[in-house]
């Protein structure tokens, strides 16, 4: 039975806020009768009271009106307390719950507050400004541990949930699932060449980007959906309920076209497009987890097929995804095991000097039961996966090894390393470069480093202060594969670089079209001389490509017809030439 008494038990003055709203449970009215007068006392700021005599009242009274604060008295449920705080809680989850006994208790009084409740209080004990303290301490502290709870499952840049409340509302949608055969849907959205934001914007742009597409994402969405942030530049969307899997990709289309409307950014506007991957779920049955790395997957296809679109997640998809997986668990043992081996390509000099003057070390994995894997497999992979720094370490550590020895026999050989774009990124490159000097007692000026287009024309800037950084070591530096990037005379003049290398696409059309290609190779070598760097150039397979690019003033090459990557083991020969 519910006695609500529902009129503030102090008039509220004129323009005063809402009155609190005090639900007690218990059976005994004379109780609440009491703590209804104390509270008139203790409250003067204008409070309605309600009485709830069971429990399942006081339930429904709270799903309907909720409440600012709920007191409940055990007295009469010693053995159903913790039963009762928790079914209040869940009805009323916001309210602080103040429980009345009749005698203290140190166990019950903890078992209680761990149970949910903020205070515990003897009847004995009442008065109106115990009451009143208490009252405040509990809303206040449920006001807090509200904020800490919404902290500890929301994004703090863009106030979505985050990956734990993702993943928890995902698992209660697969159990509704189970249940009712209801649909499941996640998608799972990242935005393309998100660090090209950063570099060329910085953070704080990039932030506000974020925050400026949650925003839109939120509104596209109905109220049982949920868009969570699921880590950097990825968002997770949950769907249920929906009529048909062509339900799901109008969806994902709408949200492609809408992610992809410019933001406005500091009085300028950025454009981004994204990637999304969509997983419709078969059996409920299957984790979370699972469900997440299926869209992955799938959104991961959606990036290899160019970007700016949306993949269902197949059983090709699947299949790729089981490879994709078993492939980066084998590369980190690949790494552990000893299983990469580096093998070095010969370079020749066109300006007069006979036989070989250097090599470029390139990494292979011998695998155990696939045998040699090519860079081309791994490679990407070790990018994405952050494995490529401890690699290029080791790629690193083993040229400078070698080319300590092989200068005993021809003191003029060079050795170039490539180094990946996240090497490049990496504040510890310069420290760990000049260790691998002091610990190889390499001569710096036999290394070249070599850095691919693409990676400095993505940020210049930052690109010159980098490579700055590693030419006070005293290496050289080359911009490999030049001719597929967009880097500008400009761009190059700046940077402090010692070597041009043409990509192969150019050197392998001399064979095919001299005349379409020979003038593109020649403003190169013009270009690069002009700035005062050597050129060499990359994929040289025949004498006729040969003799075209000395001809054209080339100053060294690299090819199959030089000499194909070779181990370490076969290098001794061709530096005695034999």
């Amino acid at each position: 039975m519910l006695e609500t008494g529902d009129v503030p038990l102090v008039e509220d003055p004129p323009g005063a806020t809402a009155p609190a709203r005090v639900l007690f449970v218990g059976a005994d009215p004379r109780t609440a009768l009491l703590v209804g007068e104390m509270l008139r006392t203790a409250w003067p700021e204008g409070l309605v009271f309600a009485h709830a005599q069971r429990l399942s009242d006081a339930t429904q009274e709270l799903l309907e009106r909720g409440a600012t604060c709920v007191v409940l008295d055990i007295s009469d449920r010693s053995d159903e307390q913790l039963a009762a705080v928790d079914q209040l809680r869940t009805a009323a989850p916001d309210a602080p719950i103040l429980v009345v006994a009749d005698e203290p208790d140190d166990r019950v009084a903890i078992d209680i507050v761990k149970a949910g409740a903020q205070d515990y209080l003897i009847k004995s004990e009442l008065s109106p400004s115990v009451l009143r303290r208490s009252l405040r301490f509990g809303m206040e502290r449920k006001r807090s541990e509200v904020q800490l709870a919404h902290q500890a499952l929301h994004d703090s840049l863009t106030g979505l949930p985050n990956r734990a409340l993702f993943l928890d509302r995902l698992g209660v949608a697969l159990d509704r699932s189970r249940r009712t055969n209801a649909s499941v849907a996640v998608l799972f959205l990242d935005v393309d060449n998100f660090k090209h934001i950063n570099d060329s914007l910085g953070h704080a742009a990039g932030d506000r980007l974020l925050a400026g597409l949650a925003d839109r994402l939120r509104t596209m969405l109905r109220p049982m959906d949920t868009v969570a942030r699921f880590g950097g530049d990825e968002f997770t969307f949950l769907f249920e309920d929906l009529a048909s899997e062509r339900e799901v990709v109008l969806i994902a289309d709408r949200i492609n076209r809408a992610a992809s409307l410019p933001i406005r950014l500091d009085g300028t506007e950025a454009a981004v497009t994204v990637s999304i991957g969509i997983a419709m779920v078969a059996d409920p049955n299957i984790p979370p987890e699972t469900v997440i790395r299926e869209a992955d997957a799938a959104m991961y296809r959606a990036k290899e097929l160019g970007r700016s679109r949306y993949e269902l997640f197949d059983e090709a998809t699947r299949a790729r995804a089981m490879a994709r997986l078993e492939l980066e668990s084998a590369l980190r043992h690949a790494i552990e095991r000893s299983e990469l081996r580096v093998h070095y390509q010969p370079k020749v000099s066109l300006n007069g000097e006979a036989g070989v003057v250097g090599f470029e070390a390139l990494v292979r994995w011998e695998h155990p039961e696939r045998g040699l894997i090519p860079p081309s497999e791994f490679i990407p992979l070790a990018e994405e996966t952050g494995m490529m720094m401890p690699i290029g370490e080791y790629v690193l550590a083993e040229a400078l090894r070698q080319i300590v020895r092989w200068r005993r026999a021809k003191p003029d050989i060079t050795i170039s390393v490539n180094l990946s774009p996240r090497q490049l990124e990496d504040p510890g490159l310069v420290p760990m470069l000049a260790g691998a000097m002091r610990a190889s007692g390499a001569d710096p000026a036999v290394l070249t480093l070599e850095i691919s287009e693409e990676a400095v024309t993505k940020n210049p800037a930052f690109a010159e202060r980098a490579l700055q950084g590693l030419k006070t070591i005293g290496v050289r530096v080359a911009i490999d594969d030049y001719g597929t990037g967009s880097s500008s005379l400009s761009t190059l003049k700046s940077l402090p670089i010692d070597i041009l290398k043409i990509h192969e696409s150019f050197v392998s059309g001399l064979g095919e079209d001299p005349d379409e290609d020979s003038p593109i190779v020649a403003a190169v070598v013009e270009l690069g001389h002009a700035l005062g760097l050597s050129v060499v150039a990359e994929g040289v397979e025949t004498a006729s490509q040969l003799a075209q690019l000395r001809m054209l003033g080339c100053d060294g090459a690299q090819g199959f017809l030089i000499g194909r990557p070779v181990p370490e083991e076969d290098i001794q020969a061709l530096l005695s030439g034999r």
